[in-house]
């Protein structure tokens, strides 16, 4: 009996030696760091100099064109240090891009926004598979894993794409985008009055 209380005093002091340190996973937009809400309180949370951060992520992302969505991990450590890994821009935006729209669907599986080629897909993967979490993952899995949020924000994926048809295509979407738009507004209004 006395030797098992020996051995968990022991396990005690290994346990209490290890920190662990915690990660914030936030999206923050190119060159737009800034201290307010809602990044300023969630580093002012685990004690970060806020201002000397956000001038970081600014002077590490000045390449981006301002406002691009970029993934971040901030590793906190105990002594309020981090570790800032900054992921490539996020899938959607690049499907986005790639379809020339400015937002997705509002019912993706009842309508199409955009489409782009099995070539998009394939160069979105090849980005997205630099990126940490995707380095040791193959790169047909990243490849699906594009075409599966391709259709969850409405945008086809097709073998070839003729220009002028989806120019056309576009044109035409800008209409119902716009209708769209304005029922949003509706609603908006509506509920503001019931208010």
């Amino acid at each position: 009996m006395p030797k098992a209380g020996g051995k968990v005093k022991a396990m005690r002091k290994v346990v209490e030696k290890v920190i662990h340190s915690n990660v914030i996973r936030a999206i923050i937009p190119a060159g737009m760091a800034v201290a307010g809400p809602p990044l300023g309180p969630v580093l002012g949370q685990r004690g970060l100099n806020i201002a000397s951060f956000c001038k970081d992520f600014n002077a590490r992302t000045a390449h981006y064109k301002d406002g691009i969505p970029l993934p971040c991990r901030i590793q906190v450590r105990g002594d309020r240090t981090y570790d800032l890994t900054i992921h490539h821009p996020t899938t959607t935006f690049f499907l986005k891009q790639a379809a020339g729209v400015q937002r997705g669907a509002m019912k993706p599986g009842n309508e199409i926004c955009g489409k782009i080629t099995l070539k998009h897909v394939y160069e979105i993967a090849k980005i997205k598979a630099e990126d940490p979490p995707l380095q040791l993952t193959p790169l047909k899995r990243i490849c699906e894993m594009v075409i599966g949020s391709a259709h969850s924000i409405g945008i086809e994926v097709v073998r070839d794409l003729d220009p002028v048809e989806y120019g056309e295509f576009l044109e035409s979407r800008k209409v119902v985008v716009e209708e769209q738009l304005k029922e949003l507004e509706e609603k908006k209004e509506a509920k503001l009055l019931r208010k």
